[in-house]
């Protein structure tokens, strides 16, 4: 079981009038302010608190699910872990064993960060659990498949290499930013990307893209520069073109309905100056994610 300190001083996700120990919660909220590779517009290690403090201002209610959710899952959140101090290294391994032991406390595990290079200890600390393989589904602008970049293999641009490098299946949806190594390697490899120019213009894409996913258990990860920055600007490289938010739903509801979701991951916010619109939405995104898990697991009342 989890160490956990005091929470007095924590900001929890949604507050205090949610938030219940440890022992009773069913979903960890894990806040990774990690931020060592950002190649463009910085900030992202103020991504988790930014959508904590924004999650005070969500309604309990969800009008999709007729619930109110959070009264009815239990939400704990956990001290921030892996700052910017430490090796990338360093980092995944802090990230691995917290996320392991969370889930063998039997958490279902929202990890924001942070940038996307996070994701790699996430994944790893539930294939330390998971003896069986799970489907590593993207939501992102890039596909992140880079072997090296900027000279380390845990640069944020290489994430989904070291995933693909687990012997993990992936999804990417909404892609629409790659390099010629990586156009290379989706030929290579047959990764079935879901791009989005495709999504533009298929009305049935939801549907061919859960057909992709070939494994029972699912893992999700956001970068949020997946979304339309009209949405959210504030990320590290926006993208023109990006899911709507309620396509992004669609999507996001189809795979919890169709498989095991084991755990999420929201990653690269980077708050704008006088601007809440981002971390209101991510905040509000990490409370659809509960309540899709809620409701597929049967923990509403």
């Amino acid at each position: 079981m989890l160490l956990q300190p005091d929470t007095v001083g924590i900001r929890q996700f949604i507050g205090s009038e949610v938030t219940t120990s440890y022992e009773q919660a069913k979903v960890l909220i894990l806040p990774i302010p990690y931020e060592r590779t950002t190649t463009y517009r910085k900030g992202c290690k103020n991504g988790p608190s930014a959508i904590l403090e924004a999650s005070d201002q969500l309604e309990l209610y969800d009008e999709e699910l007729k619930k109110e959710i959070g009264l009815d899952v239990g939400i704990f959140t956990h001290s921030a872990i892996a700052d910017s101090s430490l090796s990338p290294e360093e980092m995944l391994e802090v990230t691995a064993q917290t996320v392991s032991s969370a889930i063998a406390d039997e958490k279902f595990v929202i990890a924001l960060g942070g940038e996307h290079s996070i994701t790699a200890g996430v994944v790893k600390g539930y294939q330390q659990v998971f003896d069986e393989p799970f489907t590593v589904v993207q939501i992102d602008a890039h596909g992140d498949l880079r072997y090296e970049y900027e000279g380390s293999i845990h640069n944020h641009a290489c994430v989904m290499r070291r995933i693909i490098e687990m012997g993990l299946p992936t999804l990417p949806v909404g892609i629409r930013s790659i390099c010629l190594e990586e156009a290379i390697l989706i030929e290579e490899k047959r990764i079935p990307v879901v791009w989005a120019k495709d999504i533009a213009i298929n009305t049935n894409w939801i549907e061919e893209a859960i057909a992709q996913i070939s494994t029972p258990k699912v893992f999700i990860t956001i970068d949020l520069d997946g979304i339309d920055p009209h949405a959210i600007p504030g990320v590290g490289t926006p993208e023109p073109g990006g899911l709507s938010w309620y396509v992004l739903l669609a999507f996001l509801r189809r795979v919890f309905q169709n498989h095991q979701v084991i755990g999420c991951d929201v990653m690269e916010l980077a708050p704008v100056v006088d601007s809440v619109v981002s971390q209101y939405t991510a905040a509000k995104l990490v409370y659809k994610l509960i309540g899709y898990q809620g409701k597929s697991q049967g923990w509403f009342k």
